[in-house]
């Protein structure tokens, strides 16, 4: 019996060389949302920041850097590690958030599209190359991939280009102690449709979504400062609301996915998840092997890049991914044969659960 299956044949990455160390924010004057003064020291807010999210710093972009830009360089590298022709792609998908949005500005640019742009720099003139970007939060780039199998399944396509890229340093008050959490990056993978007796790549996967009052709890607002023009606005989160709905939330999700592929628990090999907050982070895959009464060791089964590269948003897990397969991250390493989980939450509020098999 054969298998249409689609498989990721080539990953890239770009990932800022501009470090930004936690020390930078202790002179930084913070307000909390009321617009009040935050009184500890700035020694003191880094502190706790670092106890709660596990962030020691994070990557942004250079002055002449958009966010089209680091994702063409991701995109170029998974190109180069396929090993195919740029010219076979049949689409590209570019998930992202705030679009290009020019140093010293927080107007955001997506005209014409991420994808288009991307297109344009790889020098694609292929017309039935198909680029468009997708907004969906942080699980942006998951849900290319979940589009990009839907196409080479229904024969739609044969090879896509998915690409996760973002510089949300572009887009972070100043004032609110949140900006330190988010950081910049560019992942990308090749995927194709691949025949054979037996099953790999993606073997199943799980979306869901809330949008009552869950839809805010990520959001553009002012300023935290008292005195900031009202008509400019920066992304703004409630993290604790975010927490309690990832740790709830999340682990059912995966346990979804995981249940469509008729692979269990105990052979999952690594968990790759979104980098948003090394606690949470932990606590959503802790509840997730509860879910199957296993308790494996956190270290061995979730990689983690948080702590030097922040929270990148789409960009966080191909990242992740690449540096793993690139045998980049401490002593972690993906085997062909070996079964992953891929999961993900974000803005409005979405969620998603691949189950991929090496």
């Amino acid at each position: 019996m054969q298998f249409l299956n689609t498989v990721i044949t080539g990953t890239g990455s770009y990932i800022p060389s501009r470090r930004i160390d936690n020390n930078q924010f202790t002179k930084q004057v913070f307000f909390d949302k009321d617009h009040s003064p935050i009184e500890s020291t700035g020694e003191e807010v880094v502190r706790k920041f670092r106890d709660i999210t596990g962030i020691a710093e994070r990557r942004w972009v250079n002055e002449d850097q958009t966010t089209s830009h680091i994702a063409s360089i991701a995109a170029q590298r998974a190109i180069e590690s396929a090993g195919i022709d740029p010219e076979q792609i049949d689409q590209i998908i570019v998930a992202h958030n705030f679009g290009d949005v020019i140093q010293g500005t927080t107007q955001t640019d997506m005209l014409p599209s991420i994808a288009s742009r991307v297109k344009h720099n790889l020098k694609i003139k292929n017309p039935e190359c198909i680029p468009y970007d997708l907004i969906f939060g942080c699980p942006g780039w998951l849900q290319g991939i979940i589009q990009a199998d839907s196409y080479i399944r229904t024969h739609n396509a044969r090879c896509c280009l998915v690409i996760g890229a973002e510089t949300l340093s572009r887009v972070v008050d100043t004032y609110d102690r949140d900006t330190m959490i988010f950081s910049d990056g560019a992942g990308a993978a090749i995927l194709q449709g691949i025949e054979s007796n037996k099953k790999q790549g993606i073997l199943s996967h799980a979306m869901v979504n809330h949008s009552q009052e869950e839809a805010f709890y990520l959001y553009f607002g002012k300023s935290n400062h008292p005195e900031s023009d009202p008509g400019t606005r920066y992304i703004k989160m409630d993290g604790r609301k975010v927490y309690e709905y990832a740790i709830s939330q999340v682990p059912a999700a995966m346990k979804i996915a995981l249940d469509r592929s008729e692979v269990q628990a105990k052979d999952i090999k690594k968990v790759l998840l979104h980098q948003a907050n090394e606690k949470m982070d932990e606590a959503i895959v802790k509840r997730f092997y509860r879910l199957f009464g296993l308790r494996p060791v956190m270290s061995d089964v979730m990689p983690m890049n948080i702590s030097e590269l922040g929270n990148s948003s789409v960009a966080t897990i191909p990242t992740l991914y690449d540096m793993i397969i690139k045998q980049q991250l401490n002593h972690h390493r993906i085997e062909k044969g070996d079964l992953l989980l891929f999961a993900s939450v974000g803005a409005g509020m979405n969620i998603n659960a691949i189950v991929y098999k090496q």
